[in-house]
């Protein structure tokens, strides 16, 4: 199991099914969620009750938790896609969760390592996610560990990101 310790934050990766890690992540996505970063409504009973069971059932995903102690503090969902162009696996930065009382402490960093050696581990030929451009403390850390805006062709402009919702 890949893990790493710095000062009293330890980063590890999920076993989904571990009763307390599989909480952990629950509660933390949750916390996430409620965040006006996260779109400011939690989770739904249908996501609580089944996300670690969907991300298990996925071999192409990996969870990193980050600890404080014993206190879950931090989460980074990691989803494998392929970049075609590559021809070989990328790892999409799904979401990065760290709780407000240790916002600003390395936290996030310290996951996003872990994330990239599992990544790497897996033959990944890049690591992406999204950021809203209004979460400036986010921008800056994506920034500074290596994270860039995404051209091809500069006179083609940068990439954007973009969604469309399935209707059930």
């Amino acid at each position: 199991m890949s893990e790493a310790v710095q000062g009293r934050i330890s980063t590890l990766r999920a076993d989904y099914a571990n009763p307390a890690h599989a909480a952990a992540l629950v509660r933390l996505l949750d916390a996430y969620a409620s965040d006006p970063a996260g779109g400011g409504e939690g989770l739904s009973d249908f996501a609580k009750a089944n996300l670690v069971a969907g991300l298990a059932a996925r071999p192409q995903a990996y969870s990193v938790l980050a600890f404080d102690g014993e206190q879950a503090v931090g989460l980074v969902n990691c989803i494998e896609g392929f970049s075609t162009f590559a021809c070989r696996p990328l790892v999409n930065v799904h979401d990065v969760a760290v709780l407000s009382s240790h916002r600003g402490r390395g936290v996030a960093e310290q996951m996003l390592a872990l994330a990239e050696t599992i990544a790497r581990e897996r033959g990944a030929v890049k690591l992406t996610l999204e950021v809203l451009s209004g979460n400036v403390p986010a921008v800056r850390l994506y920034e500074r560990i290596g994270f860039a805006g995404y051209q091809l062709d500069p006179a083609m402009g940068s990439a954007q990101f973009l969604q469309k919702w399935l209707k059930a």
